[in-house]
């Protein structure tokens, strides 16, 4: 089954299916993204609830980040998708209830306050339409961090940014100490995007991204915008990336290998890095080796340095196209199989992450990772604006020519002022 499986979709975890992605009579099916440890955790989840209802199983397939996104817009598209949809929420959400893809769900939330109460209030965020619930968050907050190696800053004698000019200092430092200064799995773009959120508003502050996820005429125009992507040409021309940054992968965590093996001094990347990290990197984690922090303010810049961004939780939406049966074994697992106890303490001791529980830091104390679940539950919990992933926030449409726009910004191919022109070009008002 595995070898017969498409490219970057792992062995289903789950027994009795019909195809990879397929139930049969007696399940609903469902897709989850793939890397470890979060995997482990999420078949965990549905292996216990598969247990505990025998008669109303799931039937489970993983799939790589970048697979995911190409595979879930065909099922969609063909009417081949699963029973419950894997979604980041924002600008992908709303695309499938303007196309009518998804249920409603508010009454079912209204009919069951548990469910709602036991989540963090902001996650409901992107999950929610002109006023509608449309998805169940799920999981965990994921604020996009600032890491470092301990070790190498150490050794050249340094200390972690706090400015981005104390961030263009380091770089010489690091190079000429035969030491990248900072780690980029380029090859996926997404994870350069990263850098142009926290630049942008960190100089400009939140309205900026506010008003062009509106869609504003013209909002990418804003001087703000142009300024980031002016820094971060700088820093790429200075050697601030690991040289080949474009080659390397997000997906294989090649990215994180090179931060904990010490081949890079800095990465900025998502929480759930972490708990790869962690597993992978021996004894970078447990041994106190990795640092984290918030990223750098901007001289001038008037954006509030607690503003947090990346994803306020993760998303299982209904498709509206599963049978009534399907559509009871998914909301049974919505109410019964998500955040329990257990998933919530795996989330906090297998992942090093914040789970979207009300109260879950109290958990944390005396926890091997208590001091980085107090950092990610403080950065989430205290930031004045914690903003969507802009490739999430932005309709699939704009957000693919955002992301080809990135890769040819990050290699110098294009300037500011026309990925400027490029963006303003995909706003529909």
């Amino acid at each position: 089954m595995a070898l017969a499986a498409p490219l970057g979709m792992s062995a289903l975890a789950s027994c009795g299916t019909a195809g990879p992605g397929q139930a049969r009579a007696g399940e609903a099916s469902i897709w989850y993204l793939s890397t470890q440890p979060q995997e482990g955790i999420r078949q965990a989840g549905v292996e216990a609830f598969n247990a505990a209802n025998p008669d109303g199983k799931l039937a489970l397939t993983f799939f790589q980040n970048d697979a995911y996104k190409a595979k879930i817009k065909t099922a969609i598209g063909a009417d081949q998708a699963p029973t419950m949809i894997w979604t980041w929420g924002g600008g992908g959400l709303r695309e499938y209830v303007r196309n009518g893809q998804v249920d409603d769900l508010t009454d079912w939330f209204a009919e069951n306050p548990a469910v709602k109460d036991k989540r963090f209030a902001p996650s409901f965020g992107a999950a929610t339409i002109d006023g509608r619930i449309y998805a169940v968050p799920c999981e965990n907050v994921s604020p996009i961090v600032f890491y470092y190696n301990k070790d190498l800053f150490a050794q050249v004698g340094a200390q972690p940014p706090t400015t981005w000019n104390e961030l263009m200092a380091l770089v010489p430092v690091f190079n000429n100490a035969g030491i990248a200064p900072m780690s980029l799995g380029g090859q996926s773009r997404w994870t350069s995007m990263m850098w142009l959120e926290y630049l942008l508003d960190r100089i400009g502050g939140s309205e900026v991204f506010e008003t062009i996820a509106g869609g504003e005429k013209d909002g990418w125009s804003h001087p703000a915008v142009t300024e980031a992507l002016t820094k971060i040409q700088d820093f790429i021309r200075a050697g601030g990336f690991v040289n080949g940054f474009q080659s390397v992968t997000a997906d294989s965590n090649a990215d994180q290998a090179l931060l904990y093996t010490g081949k890079a001094a800095m990465m900025l990347h998502g929480s759930w890095t972490y708990g790869g990290m962690k597993e992978d990197g021996g004894d970078f984690v447990p041994g106190g080796h990795l640092g984290f922090t918030t990223f750098p303010e901007v001289e001038g810049g008037v954006g509030d340095p607690a503003f947090a961004v990346g994803n306020p939780a993760s998303y299982l939406a209904l498709n509206s196209s599963a049978t009534e049966e399907e559509k009871t074994i998914a909301k049974n697992y919505f109410a019964n199989g998500l955040l329990t106890d257990a998933d919530a303490d795996n989330w906090i001791t297998k992942a090093g992450s914040v789970p979207i529980v009300n109260g879950a830091d109290a958990k944390f104390a005396g926890a091997a990772d208590e001091e980085f679940l107090q950092f990610v539950y403080d950065l989430s919990s205290n930031a004045p604006v914690f903003a969507q992933s802009w490739d999430q926030a932005l309709p699939p449409a704009t957000a693919d020519v955002l992301l080809t726009n990135i890769e040819q910004l990050f290699g110098l191919t294009i300037t500011p002022e026309q990925w400027v022109a490029n963006m303003n070009a995909t706003q529909t008002s």
